[in-house]
This record gives structure tokens, C-alpha cells and sequence, in this order.
């Protein structure tokens, strides 16, 4: 298993512990646990407009959505910050340094000057209306 996933079930065990070891319930503990995981990414000011969503489509009532916040999300929350410290401090992190850090992408074509072959699905120039690869650009066959 690689480091990623043996975080991530790390972060999930207290979940999981809960669980009575069937597949039905650990597929429970393992979604519940990405949604606490998703929630804690979010900046505090976004996670309960998000709470609130996701109660609404789980159809659970206030008192539901309250107690499923303070018994399960909020602990998950609180250990994602603990486990994971650095993905919690994206105020320090300024768009200055991230720029620095990063060259920019290279062209994906460089630009083609007048000496340059055409690529292989570009129209010939001799005009034949055909690409490239078909036409001038053939390569002969060896036999």
C-alpha cells in the first residue's frame, strides 16, 4: 500500500474500529470518512454552508445533522488537522512564493519557422490536399 492510502486509512480507522467488519459497514465507515477528509479541506467559512448540503441530501433533520457534526464530523475534522497540519495552512502559503517556486510549462508546440518540416498531420505543402504523413512525408519501405 502506498503512503497516500495508508494515511488516508490511518485517518479513517477510528471509523472503521466502529464498524462490525462487513463489507456494508466498512464501505460506510470508508465514504463517511472522504467526506469528513473533503470537509476539512475546505476553509472554515465553507465547511458548514457544505454540513448543511450535505445534510440536505442525506434528508437527515436538524437534530440528525447536529448530532452527526458533533459526534462524528467534527472529531474527523480535529484529527485531519492534527494528521495533516500543513494541507491547514494555506494563510501562510502566498501567491508569491508559489510563483517563484514554479517555471512556466513549456509551449506544447515550438513555434515552427521556415526551415522546419511540417508534423505529420499537418496538410503537405506541396498541396495535394492530403497530411503530411501520407504524402511528402512518407517514409519508404524497407523490404
Amino acid at each position: 500500500m502506498g503512503a497516500m492510502a495508508e494515511a488516508i486509512a490511518a485517518y479513517a480507522q477510528p471509523l472503521i474500529d466502529e464498524t462490525d467488519g462487513s463489507t456494508e459497514q466498512m464501505n460506510k465507515a470508508l465514504s463517511i470518512s472522504q467526506v469528513c477528509w473533503n470537509i476539512a479541506l475546505l476553509p472554515e467559512e465553507k465547511r458548514q454552508s457544505s454540513i448543511n448540503s450535505l445534510g440536505e441530501a442525506l434528508s437527515m433533520g436538524d437534530a440528525e445533522l447536529e448530532d452527526f457534526q458533533r459526534s462524528i464530523l467534527l472529531p474527523m475534522i480535529r484529527r485531519h488537522e492534527e494528521m495533516f497540519p500543513k494541507l491547514h495552512q494555506r494563510e501562510s502559503i502566498k501567491p508569491s512564493h508559489l510563483e517563484s517556486s514554479f517555471s512556466p510549462l513549456p509551449s506544447a508546440k515550438s513555434p515552427k519557422g521556415k526551415s522546419q518540416e511540417p508534423g505529420r498531420y499537418d496538410p503537405c505543402p506541396c498541396n495535394s490536399g492530403r497530411k503530411y504523413k501520407f504524402c511528402c512525408g512518407r517514409s519508404p519501405r524497407a523490404f
